[in-house]
């Protein structure tokens, strides 16, 4: 019984106190809501789940929301490492204003960031009438326009899970580096990249997480268009406002799936890369 017996981990009081309200928090914010789900889907059936999804409407839907959302994600994992790098090692004027800037999206309601984003990259708006008129380029309720949504929300994550990692890599390892005659580029792709590797998936998980489940900041840069630009959330609302709960359950369920794939290759990757890094 004694082996079985939970251990503190800390002098720190209060154990079992703090274990079961993390049980009875995790259990009540994520693990119900996912098991309801998956009961409400156990009832309808895996056939009927998959007539609903394999729907070209319910497709085109599901193929865009992830396609955007990683695009999204994978672009927020260069810049955002670059942000972090630049706000870590260089310092300039209005450093700390950008730097504040950054957690703009966490406060900011979705929706008021869709209309702001509509309204600059709008075809009569301040960037999409230039972009419009010097590149023919149109932006808002296109694929494009859900891109920048996404960027715009999801960049945080990255930069705020990478620079503290930053602030931790001591100058030296640099310098010895370069010491060794290894170049610049040779010293980032060799030295830098392995020790910020694993923040940078979790960045990216964070980001993709974020981007797959958004919707304020979506609907009004997309245009909603079916089978062009609406996205798997939206479709879920209509579902349900046409009171077709099985239909939203299963678009739910889709969703569920193929997120909890996506983060599962891209922890494994993780996993390698620290193995990787610990035996080298």
């Amino acid at each position: 019984m004694r082996a079985l017996a939970f251990r503190s981990p800390s002098p720190m009081p209060g154990w079992g106190l703090s274990f079961g309200v993390m049980v009875l928090m995790l259990s009540l914010i994520v693990l119900m809501p996912i098991g309801t789900l998956l009961l409400r889907g156990a009832h309808i059936g895996l056939g009927e789940i998959w007539h609903i999804v394999n729907t070209e409407r319910v497709r085109a839907a599901l193929a865009l929301s992830f396609r955007a959302s990683l695009i999204a994600a994978l672009f927020n994992l260069v810049f955002g490492l670059i942000l972090a790098w630049v706000l870590v090692r260089y310092h300039f004027w209005g450093k700390r204003i950008i730097d504040a800037a950054i957690d703009l999206p966490f406060a900011l309601p979705t929706a008021v960031a869709g209309i702001a984003l509509t309204a600059i990259y709008a075809p009569n708006g301040a960037f999409g009438a230039i972009l419009k008129n010097t590149f023919g380029l149109r932006v808002a309720y296109t694929e494009l326009g859900i891109w920048i949504a996404l960027i715009f929300v999801g960049l945080p994550f990255v930069v705020r899970t990478v620079q503290p990692v930053i602030e931790e890599i001591d100058r030296e390892i640099e310098e010895a580096s370069a010491t060794l005659g290894a170049s610049r580029m040779r010293t980032l792709r060799k030295v830098i990249l392995p020790m910020l590797t694993p923040a940078l998936l979790t960045g990216l998980a964070l980001a993709l997480a974020r981007s797959v489940g958004e919707y304020g900041s979506v609907i009004f840069i997309a245009g909603n268009l079916p089978l062009e630009t609406e996205i798997a959330p939206l479709l879920i609302v209509i579902r349900l406002e046409e009171f077709d709960y099985n239909g939203a359950v299963a678009i739910a369920l889709a969703m569920l799936a193929i997120s909890f794939l996506m983060l599962l290759a891209i922890n494994l990757i993780q996993v390698w890369s620290r193995r990787r890094m610990g035996a080298a």
